[in-house]
C-alpha cells in the first residue's frame, strides 16, 4: 500500500544535511539567484523576498512556488506546488514546503540543512528521488556532480 493508493497516508519529511567548504554568502547565491539555482536544480525565476511567487520549469509541468521566508545567508523557505502533467500517469499532485538553513561552520564553510516537508495528505514524496547524499560544488570551473542527486549538475559560483 502506498500513499498514492491511500491518500490519508502522510509522507515523512525528507532531511538532508552536509558541510560545505564555501561560506554561507556563496551558498546563499547558489540558492537565491535564478541562473545559479537553475544550474543545479531547474530553470526558475526566483526572487528571494518573502511573499514573492516564482516557478521552476518542471520536467512535465511548472512547479509553482512562493517564498515564505528569506534571510540572506541564513534561511530560504518556499512553498512547492507540483501538478504533474498528463504524461505522468498516476503521479499525484502535491503541495509541500522546502527549507534551506545555512549556518557558518568553525572553518568558515557552511552547514547546509535541507528539509522538504508539509506534504499535502494526498502526496507521495516525489522529491525523494533526488535524495542521495549532499555533495555540492560551488565552483563553476570544476563542473562537479551536485547536491542531493548524483545526476544533477551544479555550476554555481
Amino acid at each position: 500500500m502506498t500513499a498514492i493508493e491511500h491518500p490519508e497516508t502522510a509522507a515523512e519529511p525528507l532531511h538532508f544535511e552536509c558541510d560545505l567548504p564555501d561560506p554561507p554568502e556563496k551558498v546563499w547565491r547558489a540558492l537565491s539567484e535564478p541562473e545559479l539555482l537553475a544550474a543545479w536544480l531547474m530553470p526558475n525565476d526566483i526572487e528571494p523576498q518573502a511573499g514573492k511567487h516564482f516557478s521552476f520549469a518542471g520536467p512535465a509541468a511548472p512547479i509553482e512556488c512562493q517564498v515564505l521566508d528569506a534571510e540572506p545567508g541564513r534561511l530560504l523557505r518556499f512553498s512547492w506546488r507540483e501538478r504533474p502533467g498528463a504524461d505522468d500517469g498516476e503521479l499525484p499532485a502535491f503541495d509541500s514546503v522546502v527549507t534551506f538553513t545555512l549556518a557558518r561552520t568553525a572553518a568558515g564553510g557552511t552547514h547546509l540543512r535541507i528539509v522538504h516537508d508539509d506534504f499535502a495528505p494526498a502526496a507521495q514524496p516525489v522529491a525523494a528521488v533526488s535524495g542521495a547524499g549532499c555533495r555540492l560544488s560551488l565552483d563553476a570551473r570544476k563542473n562537479l556532480v551536485a547536491a542531493n542527486a548524483p545526476s544533477m549538475m551544479l555550476r554555481a559560483a
